[in-house]
């Protein structure tokens, strides 16, 4: 039995992180886990797992260029000028909609990318990612790829974000496989996981363990065995999200 230490600042960082306007950025991603798209794509960024699974998933489907990356990470210098920008040339309504507030927005964390249909001309604030074709076969296996879509329509009045068909979003597997399975956004599925209480019950799923930790003291242990792997993930809010997997 190993015995791990998480420290309390462990709640801001990770796949899992909930970012909206009530759960605002509180740890900002450093650089070096920060990798470009590609060679011809090098100023859109993206987490390193969360690009490195987003390349396996477009592959998958021999995407060959059909599918475009529009926009990755984002400083937060960069949110507030989009912000700014909409709210001048599209207004406050539009805006509130499509444009997350500077410092509640999941492009500060690297871990969502907005995709479009390659074409001649392509909207940034909105790009086309329609629900046929190539773009719904993307859609079909990113959750294998641990890639959510975000913001969908039946759930707007969860996310208060209106739907879009273009932005996607790293969890990590299994939780995106679960989510899909459970018709569950982020924010519910964050809500359901504080039913998996650490050390008291588990979220199974194939090889995997999943459980919450409410995050009270500055130190906290978690043990795990030899044949265990772990991952650990903030919610961003109060705890921690486990996910144990048994080597093969």
């Amino acid at each position: 039995m190993e015995k791990i230490v998480v420290k309390k600042e462990e709640i801001y960082k990770g796949n899992l992180i909930l970012v909206n306007r009530e759960n605002d950025i509180k740890e900002k991603i450093k650089e070096n886990n920060l990798k470009p798209f590609d060679k011809e794509y090098s100023d859109i960024l993206l987490e390193n797992n969360a690009n490195i699974e987003l390349q396996k998933a477009l592959n998958h489907i021999k995407s060959e260029n059909k599918i475009v990356p529009v926009s990755g990470y984002r400083t937060l210098e960069e949110q507030k000028e989009i912000y700014q920008t909409s709210l001048k040339e599209n207004g406050e309504k539009f805006t509130k909609q499509y444009v997350a507030y500077p410092n509640c927005s999941e492009h500060q964390t690297g871990l969502a990318i907005d995709l479009g249909l390659n074409q001649e001309n392509i909207d940034f604030i909105r790009p086309s990612f329609p629900y046929t074709g190539i773009c719904q076969e993307f859609r079909n296996i990113a959750t294998k790829y641990g890639f959510i879509e975000r913001y969908t329509k039946n759930k707007e009045n969860i996310t208060k974000i209106s739907s879009e068909e273009w932005h996607f979003r790293y969890v990590g597997y299994p939780h995106s496989e679960i989510m899909k399975q459970n018709n569950q956004c982020l924010e519910e599925y964050i809500k359901y996981l504080e039913k998996f209480e650490y050390g008291k019950s588990v979220l199974s799923y194939k090889d995997y363990e999943i459980s919450y930790m409410k995050i009270e003291e500055d130190f906290n242990e978690i043990f795990i065995k030899e044949n265990e792997i772990i991952d650990i993930s903030g919610n961003n809010i109060d705890g921690i999200i486990i996910t144990k997997r048994r080597k093969r």
